[in-house]
């Protein structure tokens, strides 16, 4: 049962109006024009700076953030890919889990600020990423590299760790994927029943801001839609997601898929929990960001 806390938030969620950044195609197109007029920041919280070193670099026109613990060496170093709908930029929740990967794990974070849908579709985006996660693993550094995305985010990792499987072969050590969105389509038969109890996601918003990504793909092209890619080859995957999420249904084809193909899979299925709940400030989410940190920290051992 979920914890009293979570039921709260959920039903603040609802009451707040939340789904309605993703209730139809016009709120979503309504947002990215509102964000082309008045671009959101990502910088990151100047308080991160109390704890962590902080740079920026470019590649390409992407910004690139790269964090490491104050006083010593990291142990490892991480990926963390941002979620947001491919529409919407970093955000202090993301923040406060890099916060947490950088002073509890003790790891270098590597964030990308990818550009946005529609001027940053699957095709641009894709490569750059698998690029960036192609150069942390050959720079080596202490420890292993953790690939970690959150919704979008997770898509995108996802994607990337497969372009760079089927390019190179190689892997990072592990990819951990919270509340993957994974394919765009939003086709599978049960979504619907699962949308009614979603207090954050709704499916028409979700096609749309799809569809802007996948630009000139089609929408099930592995690029856009990682879960229509194989899987054999993978690094071991862990995945969480939370049953009031209409998204769950791409974490259970994945787990079922990935396991078919020989992978490793280590899944957390949360009753009652909402969309990224391992991001929010919820006793289910604490113990999730626990459990990545030891996945973190125990790639500093490989």
């Amino acid at each position: 049962m979920p914890s009293l806390r979570s039921r709260a938030l959920s039903a603040a969620l609802i009451a707040a109006g939340r789904r309605r950044r993703f209730a139809s195609a016009e709120a979503v197109r309504a947002r990215v024009a509102e964000s082309a007029r008045r671009p959101a920041s990502h910088l990151p919280p100047r308080s991160l700076g109390r704890v962590a070193e902080v740079s920026r670099t470019f590649v390409g026109a992407w910004p690139v953030y790269d964090l490491s613990p104050r006083g010593g060496e990291p142990a490892a170093q991480v990926l963390y890919v941002h979620g947001g709908g491919y529409i919407n930029e970093l955000t202090r929740p993301h923040w406060s889990l890099i916060r947490t990967l950088v002073t509890r794990a003790r790891a270098r974070v590597v964030v990308p600020a990818y550009i946005l849908a529609p001027r940053g579709t699957a095709d641009r985006t894709v490569p750059v990423a698998a690029d960036l996660l192609s150069g942390l693993i050959e720079s080596g550094g202490a420890g292993g590299t953790v690939l970690i995305g959150d919704s979008a985010g997770a898509g995108l990792a996802m994607a990337a760790a497969q372009r760079l499987r089927d390019r190179t072969g190689a892997q990072p050590s592990r990819i951990v994927l919270i509340s993957p969105w994974l394919d765009v389509t939003m086709s599978h038969p049960d979504q619907a029943a699962i949308e009614a109890g979603d207090p954050m996601l709704a499916r028409p918003g979700l096609v749309e801001a799809g569809r802007l990504y996948a630009g000139n793909l089609a929408a099930d092209d592995p690029r856009v839609s990682p879960l229509h890619g194989t899987f054999a080859g993978l690094a071991p995957l862990t995945v969480f997601t939370g049953t009031r999420d209409v998204l769950i249904t791409d974490s259970r084809e994945l787990v079922r898929r990935a396991r078919a193909g020989g992978a490793e899979v280590e899944f957390h299925e949360e009753p009652g929990l909402p969309h990224v709940y391992p991001l929010l400030p919820l006793p289910e989410g604490r113990a999730a960001r626990n459990r990545i940190v030891e996945l973190v920290r125990s790639a500093a051992d490989l």
